[in-house]
């Protein structure tokens, strides 16, 4: 590709590729981060310092996605408006730059699903470099590990925005309180989790194991405590867990 702009969530693809993107071609890689509300302000701070850790040159840019009212609108296809602006963004940024390519860590496992963003790739011809070698998920994970990423384990990512159900407007205050909430619920050591919202009540999806945890003296009431202080009113359990039908 000669050059390229790697599109750096932070999360375990967009690492590995950077990672190796930069180890290819050096300076004629860097990544960018879209800054935005779905974007939570630790996963931002986390990105930056990865993107330090690996050598690459690292962008930021601003990201409106939530001006756009179909985004807001939340319907079925939102990730087609948000990557659409992604997109716009890194192409745009891409050629300022004198990058050839704009790339996303989209991996084959991604293919099974409905990803309405991967028509905005199509799109904006975005290349997929980990689909085009035929990456699975977990061989990014097994060679981010071999690579030495501290991402090789990290927990699955998604913006902010996702926790809403369709339909249900996506705003600056409802994200801040999904924010808020799963900090909370972060910080009383529960690693991977969701905090979906219903109404005013927040439903939370937490790992099988953890579930098993708040059997313990207390730890139900620091639950509900932390969800509460995010400005939730009511704390429902998703008893299957994360990842569970």
């Amino acid at each position: 590709m000669e050059s390229v702009l790697v599109t750096f969530s932070g999360g375990v693809d967009s690492v590995f590729l950077a990672k190796v993107a930069v180890e290819t071609l050096g300076e004629k890689a860097a990544a960018l981060t879209a800054v935005s509300p779905s974007l939570p302000a630790a996963e931002l701070e986390e990105a930056k310092k990865l993107a330090a850790q690996i050598g690459i040159r690292h962008l930021l840019i601003e990201s409106k996605e939530l001006d756009d009212p179909r985004y807001a609108a939340n319907p079925v296809n939102r990730c087609y408006f948000c990557k659409t602006e992604l997109f716009s963004l890194a192409s745009r940024v891409a050629r300022e730059e004198g990058l050839a390519c704009v790339v996303d860590g989209t991996h084959v496992d991604d293919l099974k699903d409905v990803r309405p963003g991967r028509q905005a790739a199509k799109e904006w011809q975005i290349r997929s470099p980990l689909v085009e070698a035929g990456f699975t998920k977990e061989e990014i994970r097994e060679n981010s590990r071999a690579l030495g990423l501290p991402t090789w384990d990290k927990p699955a990512m998604a913006c902010l925005a996702s926790r809403l159900p369709t339909g249900t407007a996506v705003t600056l205050e409802r994200l801040s309180k999904v924010e808020a909430c799963e900090a909370a619920v972060k910080r009383l050591g529960f690693r991977q989790l969701r905090a979906r919202v219903q109404g005013e009540s927040v439903r939370l999806e937490l790992e099988p194991a953890a579930v098993e945890s708040l059997a313990a003296p207390g730890a139900v009431e620091e639950l509900v405590r932390a969800c509460r202080g995010a400005g939730f009113e009511r704390v429902l359990l998703d008893l299957a867990g994360y990842g569970k039908e």
